[in-house]
């Protein structure tokens, strides 16, 4: 299996590639390496690093909400998301739209402008590989 990567805004230039998913793993910039697995999509949980640990499942995504660590209780989402729009924690009030998704492009709020291209993926995910990639993202780099 190819490996799906993940780049800043409307590049398409290797240098500019933030992360990349292999195998189930967030893995940095173009590195296959082990020692630069970011995270780890089994099932619907999002660990650290390489790890299975309970204790290391850093998100829980289940029915397009996004719970902290192994949490499934309502005061604990982060994210939800829904109609390829992320929202704040448990909301999907315009006003708390983070992003929005769009042909494989993460635009910032409910823009649609190039200019607010965050990332793109130049792959088909699925929800739990997502979130794996937007923490990668957003709080690794």
């Amino acid at each position: 299996m190819s490996n799906i990567k993940v780049y800043k805004g409307t590049s398409n230039y290797s240098s500019d590639v933030i992360c990349n998913l292999s195998d189930a793993k967030i893995l940095k910039k173009l590195s296959n390496y082990s020692s630069d697995i970011i995270c780890y999509v089994k099932s619907n949980k999002i660990y650290k690093g390489t790890s299975t640990y309970s204790s290391d499942v850093l998100f829980t995504v289940s029915d397009g909400k996004v719970y902290k660590a192994n949490s499934s209780y309502s005061s604990d989402i982060v994210l939800t998301i829904k109609d390829w729009k992320i929202y704040k924690g448990n909301s999907t009030y315009s006003s708390d739209v983070l992003a929005t998704i769009k042909d494989s492009k993460v635009f910032t709020g409910s823009s649609s402008y190039s200019s607010d291209i965050q990332f793109r993926i130049d792959g088909n995910v699925i929800i739990e590989e997502f979130v794996a990639i937007w923490y990668a993202v957003k709080y690794c780099f």
